[in-house]
């Protein structure tokens, strides 16, 4: 077999479990999605079951990816992005980054705030970074109950119970940095000043 399609087939299973952890998925719900068994997806993810169409097409579908992004295949050439949207807990998030691992990157859109709904602090690895686009988003974080407007931001370890949702009768966008192994946003201000000596 090609090397390049031995590698490719072998990235899936590393793939797979990226995709299911970044969607707080367990392999039971994940298995009730797609009809294969909890045995059979724990094999596929950790390499000892070879990847096979009739497996892949119904996992790209519950993770809301193509294939091509399961099997990391190359670039054909075309710059447009194909973002499929995911509707997770009332709200909508859009992928804005494509590879499994490292720092994530979505938008997120909350719908106006519903009076019924309470908040419901959580608490998961990771560390995230939020900036508010439209709206005003409100954020419980720990003892902290905070309203941010557009253009500002705020980051947090993901292991502090939080919730976030819309202030008032307008829905909120906003970006998030997402980091599952608690990887940091790093940002720079300016590029360092060269020495003049």
């Amino acid at each position: 077999m090609d090397d390049g399609l031995d590698h490719a087939l072998d990235s899936v299973g590393p793939r797979l479990r990226a995709l299911r952890k970044q969607r707080e998925t367990t392999l039971a719900e994940l298995s009730a999605a797609t009809g294969i068994s909890v045995s059979t997806l724990s094999r596929l993810e950790s390499g000892t079951r070879r990847p096979t169409l009739e497996l892949l097409l119904p996992l790209a579908r519950a993770h809301g990816v193509s294939l091509d992004e399961l099997v990391d295949a190359p670039p054909t050439g075309d710059p447009r992005i194909h973002l499929r949207p995911v509707t997770r807990f009332g709200m909508t998030l859009l992928p804005l980054s494509r590879r499994a691992g490292g720092i994530q990157a979505y938008k997120l859109i909350i719908p106006a705030r519903s009076p019924r709904r309470e908040p419901e602090l959580k608490t998961h690895e990771g560390y995230e970074w939020l900036y508010v686009l439209d709206g005003r988003l409100r954020v419980l974080l720990g003892e902290h109950d905070l309203i941010l407007s557009p253009g500002e931001a705020a980051e947090f370890d993901t292991r502090v119970p939080h919730w976030f949702g819309a202030v008032d009768d307008e829905p909120v966008e906003f970006l998030s940095l997402f980091g599952q192994q608690g990887e940091r946003a790093h940002l720079r201000a300016r590029p360092k000043a060269k020495d003049s000596g």
